[in-house]
């Protein structure tokens, strides 16, 4: 809104400059891409990142398959992890040594993590595996990759709009820096005949 109010302010003033009215017409650029151009590419790019992590859910579904393993033992504790958010996460869980079945039928036994808290010879809980019967992490969820997606978008029309507005600061720098120099060059030729009688002052 400053930019329009000075580009009507300025279009009839006597003393407006050359500079004033670009200043103007590039902040009003400057803010028609923040409101406009950086949405569209932050959806543009969110939408991208929503296709991609959609079709990482769907290979992850047909790779990775959930096993019922049971414990034969529990192990030692965890070591200590320094970082208390993922220690506190962990707490629920404990690492015991399991027999389970993979999906091409070969017994497997490992040590692995259990969602159990007090696991007990012949407890049966849930892991995820390759087809090979190796340990993989749960899949990636529709509403989890939905997340990351929007958070792909925002963050990518927050830098585009960032960008705008640190490029319409750069050119008014080098515009504010330009005039100065324009106004040293006068005031060097007008100074040294500053005042003096006859100067034609």
């Amino acid at each position: 809104m400053r930019a329009i109010r000075g580009l009507w302010r300025w279009r009839h003033n006597p003393l407006r400059r050359r500079t004033d009215l670009a200043e103007a017409w590039l902040a009003l650029a400057a803010l028609l891409l923040i409101l406009v151009a950086a949405p569209l590419v932050g959806v543009l790019v969110g939408g991208l990142a929503e296709d991609a992590l959609q079709q990482a859910v769907r290979e992850q579904r047909l790779d990775r398959h959930p096993v019922a393993a049971t414990v034969v033992k529990k192990t030692d504790r965890t070591p200590l992890d320094p970082d208390p958010e993922t220690a506190s996460g962990r707490d629920a869980h404990s690492r015991v040594l399991a027999d389970w079945t993979a999906p091409d039928g070969t017994a497997r036994r490992d040590t692995v993590m259990a969602s159990l808290k007090s696991p007990q010879r012949g407890d049966r809980f849930t892991v995820w595996t390759d087809k090979h019967g190796r340990i993989v992490g749960r899949p990636l969820d529709t509403a989890t990759a939905a997340t990351h997606a929007v958070l792909a978008g925002f963050g990518t029309a927050v830098v585009c709009a960032g960008l705008v507005e640190g490029s319409r600061r750069l050119v008014v720098w080098r515009m504010v820096r330009r005039r100065y120099e324009r106004l040293d060059q006068a005031w060097s030729q007008a100074g040294p005949d500053w005042g003096r009688t006859g100067a034609g002052s």
